[in-house]
Formats: C-alpha cells, structure tokens, sequence
C-alpha cells in the first residue's frame, strides 16, 4: 500500500530537499507550488522511483481559500509537511495591514485549513504525522522581522496544541525551527554580511538538505515517541 505525504511549498528549496528525501524513503507525495511550479521536480521524481506517485498541487495561500484548495485535490495522506512560507523583512512601525494579513494566511491560516482537511484521511493509518518548518524567529524572535517572527512562533504553538489533541489517534505533530538556511532567499545578504553571521554561528551556515534530514527522521517511524517537540536545526547559533 502506497504512503501518501503532502509538502507543502514543494518548490522552495527546502520543500524540494525535504520531497527528494521523503520520495528516496518511499513516500508518493502530493507536491503543493504556487508561484514556482514543480513540473521539473515531478518529473525527476518519476524518473527516479516510478513506482510511486507524484502530484503536482497549486494552490495560492496569499488568498483565503489557498488551504481548501489544496486539500480537494488530496484523496488520501498520511503525513503533511508545511514548508512553505515568505519572508518580510520590516519594522512594523513600516508594516502594512495588508503585509501582516498576508503573512497570518500564508504561515498560518491555510496550512491549518488544509490539514483539518486533510486529517479525515489520518484514522487510514496506524501512524500520521504532520511536520511544520518553522523558524529560529519562532522561538528567539528578530528585530526587523516582528510580524514574520509572530507567525512562526503562531506555528510552534499550533503544533503543542495539535499534538495534544491528535496524539489518541497516532498522529504525531512537531516542528524543525531552522537558523540560517543558504537559499536564495539570502542571496540579497552581501558576502561581509555573510561572514558575520557565520561567525555567529558554531556550526556555521546551514543547508536545505540539513532541514530535509530532520523532517525525514520525525515521519520516519524511528521518532514515534516525540510529539509537541521543535527540532532546533541551527548550528548552536540558539540553544
């Protein structure tokens, strides 16, 4: 029987390591896009295990009914994983009502609404699981980034709610909080500025492949007893 995982923001960087890991440990997945569509990532992945499914998914979460969206096109699961997301990088003296509203739909408000919907499937399986990657900022919180950092830290209280609340029906519910991730969403950092924060960083700068190792050991089974948990992948840069 095919295991089904919906990944959410497929075609970010760290959304494409973690469905590269999670295909490689047999899972078909639903791959979920919204501006960057993963027509090449789906083709990959058939080529490299053609006997398991991959779905490509779009669904805008900047708009109210993104969640619902997506969620009609999944007819069974048995994991989710939220990768995506955008980042603001603002004072919030200089946010806009619209940027916050935004920001609550994309992180938050959708990727809840589509996993109540998508949990109707969760009682199919002995195990289900749902994984948010969430952010440093979620817990330590960032000047300059006050809005993107509530979100985050929105997130890692939904996942201790929600594992309290789904553990009696075998779903495991934790978050990945990364630090400093090299993509190309950094890329706008000069290389001083680059320096600066490594130095930071015991452990220096992170990969998407470093996020997508920790998503892959929590819905792998062998992390069955952790629920309601937050995996800091940062380097030591928070402890």
């Amino acid at each position: 029987m095919k295991r089904f995982a919906v990944i959410m923001g497929a075609s970010g960087e760290i959304g494409e390591c973690v469905a590269h890991e999670m295909a490689s440990s047999g899972w078909s997945l639903y791959l979920h896009w919204n501006s960057m569509p993963v027509a090449p990532l789906v083709h990959r992945l058939e080529e490299m295990y053609p006997g398991q499914e991959f779905i490509a998914v779009h669904a805008d979460f900047s708009q109210d009914n993104g969640g619902e969206l997506l969620a009609g096109h999944v007819f069974d699961a048995s994991c989710v994983v939220v990768a995506s997301g955008h980042a603001l990088m603002k004072m919030l003296v200089d946010t806009e009502e619209c940027e916050m509203d935004e920001l609550w739909r994309v992180h938050v408000k959708n990727p809840v609404s589509a996993i109540k919907r998508i949990s109707r499937f969760f009682h199919r399986h002995p195990a289900s699981y749902v994984i948010f990657v969430s952010s440093i900022w979620g817990e330590t919180g960032a000047a300059l980034e006050t809005m993107y950092s509530a979100v985050k830290g929105a997130q890692l209280s939904f996942v201790k709610a929600y594992a309290k609340e789904m553990a009696s029906a075998g779903t495991r519910v934790n978050a990945v909080a990364p630090g400093f991730i090299q993509t190309k969403m950094n890329g706008r950092l000069l290389d001083e500025e680059l320096g600066a924060i490594k130095e930071e960083i015991p452990l220096g700068l992170g990969r998407p492949q470093d996020v997508a190792d920790a998503v892959s050991f929590l819905v792998s089974g062998k992390a069955d007893y952790m629920t309601g948990q937050t995996l800091r992948i940062n380097g030591g840069w928070h402890m």
